[in-house]
């Protein structure tokens, strides 16, 4: 992906999806740029997956069960506060205090909307690297 920062390819990121169909959309997205992708089904998994690994970007829906994206990015904050996390939802919701994620990216959208979201997001933060005790 070229941005006029220059290509945003081939970056490590947790997927959090319940909807498999969209979960599988979005994977193929993603790795059209070179991007790794780890999948999780759900808020819960995703912490786990979280706590053990390293990520450039976690990319989470809004609404899921077990423990929904603002629960999912206040967990993710608490552990590696400078986390980027992009949330997709059909819902009006923004950034905030009760959703600390760094930007909402609403559905739906296209791969250029999703790329443009992506750069805005890593070019906005320094992320330091999680490291699991």
């Amino acid at each position: 992906m070229e941005t006029n920062q220059g290509p945003l390819l081939g970056k490590r990121i947790l997927l959090v999806e319940d909807e498999r169909c969209v979960r599988d959309t979005l994977r193929e997205l993603l790795r059209h740029d070179e991007h790794t992708v780890v999948e999780a089904n759900n808020g819960a998994e995703a912490l786990s997956l979280f706590v053990k690994n390293q990520f450039d970007l976690v990319l989470t829906d809004c609404v899921m069960p077990f423990v929904r994206g603002a629960e999912l990015a206040a967990r993710i904050k608490h552990l590696a506060p400078e986390q980027p996390i992009l949330m997709i939802t059909g819902y009006d919701i923004k950034p905030g205090r009760m959703n600390p994620v760094d930007a909402v990216l609403q559905k739906p959208f296209d791969l250029e909307g999703l790329r443009t979201a992506i750069g805005i997001v890593l070019k906005n933060l320094d992320p330091a690297p999680f490291q699991p005790a």
